[in-house]
């Protein structure tokens, strides 16, 4: 979900461990304790608690008596405010704290005293785990006289005592360095290889002669041998690497190692069954994503939860929201649909291009070579819907069709037939915070043309894939899109605010000609007529290069209309030019994937990786895997699938990027109600969850405070606090699945 946000979320906007490359502060700054009273020897006094807390001494000690049965961490707090804050300055947050009974957890912050309630660094360690002190080093983003330091105690069923001695905040002290542990220096795909598929690895050397290699198995024992291939300094990492190529094994199995300049790798298997169970993994990964149903427990272990925004409080709800001020005079019932990311708004734009790309990889299936509709097939993702006779992979896309369908604009009114372009909180929330658990008004934002013409492209595809399952659906989709389609046309120039990006993502867009030729060749292709092919023939966008370096995503979209219209059949003239431009794309990505060390096609300018960067990856192999199915080429086969290898742990970081996939995987997600990291109850991302990825803006604070200066790869960082780099996503999911399922295939 690539966003430019315009406010910091109050939760997420938090603010780290430093890293050298800030400044530690004024140049000889000497320690200096920023708090009072933090020892509590004869007063409490100036700390304040809220209203619902009783506070007092107790053996040189505060400790306050917190109720139970509140909603949220900061409905009950400990604090101290008017506290002084140097910009760039780094301190150390330390303080001994229990709680009784034992295994409570305190949110401890540094933050604004006012509105908007900027948290500049937190903590939620759980009490009593490992001792009663802590200690953490953070960087100021600001200068300000009107900080507070704060333990937010609420949220507990039952009351607890928290006690606190200690509190400190110490200023001018050395920042702390930040190193990421990237293991061994050989750098192999942890889920594993296709038997008869590429195998490479990247050796991390100052050597600049090659070196030998073994490959072992399980029992130690050497199967194969050979020789690295010097490649220099890798722009990417700004590493000496070396390349390894052991495709020539044809084994199966597991425990295998490779072993190089007295490194040996993690651990890999070699065989097909990895991509079969990641295939359904990143699409299971949905349904613990949807809003406005509980997510059962016995269809995903330990990730059961109530429904969110369905009008039962806290929630205000989904099933009547109003526009935003001034914007309209009806409400919608705008149930349903998946969460985008790491908060709870949902954004027809990252829907829509989500939406096409899992319709994209059950069509894929039905049209291809290699492809196989049995293993998307009903009762394959155990859906509630599973058993009903429909592919699963469909149920599940259904799912955000209907919410994207609701987000149309009524007939009789303003815009009608155009579709709104979101709908989130009024107010950032903070986390954790499950969807049934936001207390925070809905509100509807603005149609937009690029939403619009989102609405018309996925509900066109949808009506020539539900057709065979449900004729009734499929015709209301087509009606839609058609309505969509219209008033696009009559309103072509209505683009997103930049600057609406209170409470949810932005998603600027100021041209709307890609999403207009993605519309019309869908519509083309499900309805053939005329007026379509005009459109598409037509259009700037149909002779013109569509595959920039960075891939398509939701703010570049023609590449999808570009790739359906080259592998969907129909009688489009000049197809033949059509599917010759998905190649000569293809061949450009195969270039800068032999160009890469680390074998991804993905070589931004300047070496500036996006956000989302690892989507961008997987989508560029996209393009290569469907150059495969043009032609049966073996070259775009092996390249497609090599482009696995970085998300799988072939990288810089030596960390898969896959949740539950590799020896070291990222786990740490950004999410509001994955969100172990802050509260033991929760669980992690589920296995097959994608991260986001290296993002060179490393726009929050937490990853800014830790990532400045990085290179390439390195900016990134597997912690919940780093929304730029570890965020997860529906499109991002989208980009996994297809791949996923390709590879699958070619096993």
């Amino acid at each position: 979900m690539k966003r430019r946000r315009t406010a910091l979320l109050s939760l997420a906007a938090l603010l780290a461990t430093a890293l050298t490359a800030l400044p530690a502060g004024p140049a000889g700054a000497d320690e200096a304790e920023q708090l009072r009273n933090g020892t509590f020897d004869t007063t409490t006094e100036p700390w304040w608690t809220t209203g619902n807390v009783t506070a007092g001494l107790s053996d040189g000690r505060l400790c306050a008596d917190v109720p139970g049965g509140t909603a949220d961490r900061w409905d009950a707090a400990v604090g101290q405010n008017d506290v002084t804050l140097v910009k760039g300055e780094s301190y150390r947050f330390s303080f001994k704290a229990s709680g009784s009974p034992q295994d409570h957890v305190v949110r401890a912050i540094v933050g604004l005293q006012t509105a908007p309630y900027d948290t500049w660094y937190e903590v939620s360690p759980q009490l009593s785990v490992s001792g009663d002190t802590y200690a953490y080093t953070f960087t100021s983003p600001v200068d300000t006289t009107q900080a507070q330091v704060a333990f937010q105690a609420g949220g507990a069923a039952d009351p607890w005592r928290l006690c606190l001695d200690d509190v400190s905040l110490l200023g001018g002290v050395p920042p702390e360095v930040y190193r990421p542990d990237t293991g061994p220096r050989v750098r192999v795909n942890q889920a594993g290889y296709l038997p008869a598929g590429p195998k490479n690895a990247t050796l991390v050397t100052d050597a600049t002669t090659r070196l030998p290699w073994r490959l072992r198995n399980a029992a130690g024992k050497a199967v194969a041998h050979g020789w690295t291939v010097p490649r220099g300094t890798d722009a990417s990492s700004g590493q000496n690497v070396h390349t390894i190529d052991f495709g020539a094994f044809r084994g199966r199995g597991t425990g295998y190692t490779l072993v190089a300049d007295g490194e040996t790798s993690r651990p890999f298997a070699v065989g097909t069954g990895a991509y079969e169970q990641l295939r359904l993994d990143s699409l299971k990964y949905y349904y613990t994503q949807r809003s406005g149903i509980a997510i059962r427990d016995d269809l995903r272990p330990g990730y059961g939860r109530p429904a969110g925004h369905v009008n039962t409080a806290p929630n205000q709800g989904d099933a009547d929201v109003p526009c935003q001020s001034g914007g309209c005079d009806y409400t919608l019932d705008v149930t349903g649909g998946w969460y985008d990311a790491g908060d709870h708004g949902k954004y027809v734009v990252n829907g829509g291009i989500s939406t096409w790309e899992l319709l994209s990889t059950y069509e894929r299936s039905l049209l291809a070579r290699t492809g196989e509709p049995g293993r998307l097939g009903d009762g394959s993702l155990a859906l509630p819907e599973s058993g009903n006779k429909v592919p699963d992979i469909l149920d599940e896309s259904r799912w955000e069709l209907e919410f994207l369908l609701k987000m149309q604009v009524p007939d009789g009114q303003p815009l009608a037939g155009m579709a709104h372009s979101k709908v989130h909180d009024a107010q950032w929330t903070g986390l954790p915070l499950l969807p049934s658990d936001d207390p925070q008004k809905r509100e509807l934002h603005a149609p937009t043309t690029q939403a619009t013409l989102n609405l018309a492209a996925t509900a066109a595809q949808a009506a020539r894939l539900y057709r065979p399952y449900d004729r009734a659906f499929a015709a209301r989709a087509l009606t839609a899109a058609r309505k969509a389609w219209t008033a696009a046309l009559a309103h072509p120039e209505v683009y997103p605010d930049p600057n609406d990006g209170t409470g949810g993502g932005a998603y600027p867009d100021d041209n709307a000609s890609d999403e207009f030729y993605w519309a019309a060749a869908e519509l083309y292709l499900t309805t053939g007529e005329k007026q379509f092919a005009g459109h598409v023939l037509s259009s700037p966008l149909h002779t013109a290069d569509v595959f920039g370096p960075l891939g398509f995503d939701w703010g570049r979209t023609a590449a999808a209309g570009r790739l359906d219209l080259a592998t969907v059949p129909s009688r489009l003239p000049g197809r033949d030019q059509v599917r010759r431009s998905v190649i000569k794309a293809a061949d450009r990505y195969l270039a800068t994937a032999g160009a890469q060390p680390y074998g991804m096609p993905y070589a931004p300018e300047g070496n500036l990786y996006d956000w989302g960067s690892n989507a961008q990856v997987l989508n560029n192999a996209h393009v290569i895997a469907t150059a495969y199915d043009l032609t049966g080429a073996a070259k775009y086969r092996d390249a497609a699938v090599q482009s696995m290898d970085y998300v799988l742990g072939r990288n810089a970081l030596n960390i898969s990027y896959v949740t539950g996939y590799g020896e070291v995987s990222s786990h740490h997600q950004h999410s509001r109600w994955y969100a172990h990291e802050l509260d033991p109850n929760l669980p992690d991302p589920p296995r097959g969850t994608l991260a986001g990825g290296p993002n060179s803006g490393i726009q929050d604070p937490y990853a800014q405070s830790r990532l400045k200066g990085c290179t390439g790869q390195f900016c990134y960082i597997d912690d919940i606090q780093s929304w730029s780099t570890n965020e997860t996503a529906v499109n991002w999911n989208a980009a996994l699945a297809w791949m996923a399922s390709f590879a699958a295939d070619q096993g």
